[in-house]
């Protein structure tokens, strides 16, 4: 058996063969208005309340404070170095804050810590008001953002989630706003996974207690107004997989971190996600028809990577699909056929088999040849 065939083969066990399908205990009571379990790399859903409903984000509002800043981090219009004037706004601001003076200026990267670590409001408007020149103004850009990220139950005020009329998003957008963080600001994100950080003589602690009990988590941020109860958006790596975990108005600080363990762990638990098939790999070799080749490879434009119940792997089920007849000329990345993965009968992944190469039509005798073929094969079936 060809190697090719021997992966297939392994991954091809049924769920029937087995004798059981897929056992997963149902997910926790969470106590929360809104929350939600993801699966980073693969969007997998794994436990969902009321995710696209629109709530008071309290501070959770800073992680696309942060966002703005990674994005014209990277478009060289700031630096890290950059010495931001404190205006009295900035300093005058209530609720949490990083303890800068009116009148001075701070490094921006002290600044981003500040936001990120202590959750200052007064950190917060004065990079809003660094980057785009008001708070206002900064909001604008906010709202550009999150409609370019998908984020549609979404509306930003301000820079640091203080109480204002319409000022809203759901777990869904922050899942997603998170993800965008997580992969395109990565030393953006590396920040959300620091515990301490001192300003001055002022030393406080991430807000994010998670930090202290799960070594896995590496963000993200807290929040919390009247109105919005205790929020917490986290995240944590374990074996390769990525979970992101959103919960919305729970009661206390404590059942904010107690709510957002218990999704995590039926996550990590239960699930596992695996790259089953590289990209650009031929996975079939299949037969064409009116091309200089008798044969074509197919493969996958992307890597298949899945989330699937943990200790299942052996009962997947892989399906090459493809047409009877395949015809030239194709180019390559052209669609030819479907990989569809299925689990105790349930479809998990769909995704194109696409050719590898170039197939050129034939000669005019080659094509002859096969039109004949082909004739008296559909004659005979």
């Amino acid at each position: 058996m060809s190697r090719l065939l021997l992966l297939i083969a392994l991954v091809c066990h049924s769920a029937a063969a087995s004798g059981a399908g897929p056992v997963i205990p149902p997910p926790p009571n969470v106590a929360a208005s809104s929350y939600l379990l993801l699966e980073a790399d693969t969007d997998k859903v794994l436990v969902e309340h009321n995710v696209n409903e629109a709530l008071p984000p309290a501070s959770l509002t800073k992680v696309m404070t942060t966002y703005v800043a990674g994005e014209e981090l990277a478009a060289g219009r700031i630096t890290l170095d950059d010495m931001v004037p404190i205006s009295v706004k900035a300093w005058r601001m209530g609720g949490s804050k990083m303890f800068i003076r009116e009148g001075t200026e701070v490094r921006l990267e002290d600044l981003l810590r500040g936001v990120i670590i202590q959750s200052g409001n007064d950190a917060s408007v004065a990079v809003a008001e660094h980057i785009a020149g008001s708070e206002d103004a900064f909001a604008d850009m906010m709202n550009h953002h999150a409609a370019e990220l998908g984020m549609v139950n979404t509306l930003f005020r301000n820079a640091t989630g203080w109480p204002a009329e319409g000022h809203v998003t759901s777990a869904w957008d922050l899942a997603l706003l998170t993800k965008a963080l997580i992969n395109r600001h990565p030393d953006m994100y590396s920040i959300y996974a620091e515990r301490t950080f001192k300003y001055g003589d002022i030393e406080q602690n991430n807000r994010n207690r998670l930090l202290w009990r799960d070594q896995t988590v590496d963000g993200v941020k807290t929040g919390h107004t009247e109105e919005a109860g205790y929020c917490l958006v986290s995240s944590a790596e374990r074996d390769g997989m990525r979970l992101i975990s959103v919960v919305m108005g729970t009661d206390s600080d404590e059942a904010r971190m107690r709510e957002s363990q218990k999704l995590l762990s039926y996550g990590f638990r239960y699930f596992e996600t695996r790259q089953l098939y590289e990209a650009h790999v031929p996975l079939k070799q299949a037969e064409i028809f009116y091309g200089e080749n008798s044969e074509m490879k197919l493969g996958l434009r992307e890597a298949a990577v899945l989330t699937f119940p943990r200790g299942h792997y052996d009962d997947l089920e892989a399906e090459l699909e493809t047409p009877r007849i395949i015809e030239a000329p194709l180019s390559k990345g052209d669609e030819v056929g479907e990989l569809v993965l299925r689990l105790d009968g349930e479809t998990l992944y769909r995704a194109p088999l696409v050719a590898l190469e170039d197939e050129p039509e034939s000669g005019f005798l080659s094509r002859f040849g096969d039109f004949v073929y082909l004739f008296f094969r559909e004659l005979l079936e």
